[in-house]
């Protein structure tokens, strides 16, 4: 067992145990979909090449926003080259590397931006779905069961956080597309994303709007 997978097992039971219907925010809270960051767009720096925005950008769209001082970006590892090729031309600072593979940039206007080379083949049919899974500010956003998927698989604890909040408000076409995913491409994940689901779920129960 890999260190992510240990890490993300713990966490899970360390939650069942000690997890209570209604515990943390109000429903009305959790219920809130704003959209108060403004994020760069570099549909026009990266032009035709696919991205979709991933990180606390994505997730804005699927539960509460959370604060967040960059923007987490993945795009297909052929593009990686020319997109950095991208945003060098267009004024980007180059920043360094990313442990989990990619760069890190600053925008001219001194935003920091994330940009994930991320190699699964799995998730390329996501990052060109992001084009027509647009956020009420524009940006192409991974579609729910790729997003979910690949912060399950990450094994941090802020991402862990994000899927349970994720899957404990969608609806059951949502679900129900997330588990597809997942058995298709990871069957060994499934049993941890139900707990997510079931601990989701438990965190919106007996709440007063």
């Amino acid at each position: 067992m890999d260190a992510r997978l240990r890490v993300r097992r713990t966490l899970i039971e360390i939650s069942r145990r000690r997890a209570r219907p209604g515990t943390g925010s109000a429903l009305n809270f959790l219920r809130e979909r704003t959209r108060r960051m403004r994020f760069p767009d570099l549909g026009p720096v990266l032009g035709p090449i696919p991205w979709a925005v991933v990180g606390a950008a994505a997730t804005r769209l699927y539960m509460p926003e959370r604060a967040t001082q960059d923007l987490d970006v993945v795009v297909r590892p052929e593009d990686a080259a020319l997109v950095r090729q991208r945003l060098i031309e267009a004024g980007f600072t180059y920043q360094g590397e990313l442990a989990i593979g990619g760069s890190s940039w600053r925008t001219p206007e001194g935003f920091s931006v994330d940009v994930v080379e991320q190699p699964e083949p799995w998730l390329v049919p996501g990052i060109e779905e992001a084009e027509r899974n647009r956020d009420p500010q524009g940006l192409p956003v991974l579609p729910f069961p790729y997003l979910v998927l690949m912060k399950l698989r990450s094994g941090r604890v802020q991402d862990l956080a994000d899927v349970t909040r994720m899957l404990g408000q969608a609806d059951e076409e949502m679900l129900a597309a997330a588990r597809e995913l997942c058995d298709r491409v990871a069957p060994g994940e499934r049993e941890d994303l139900e707990s997510l689901i079931a601990l989701g779920r438990l965190e919106i129960q007996n709440r007063r709007s």
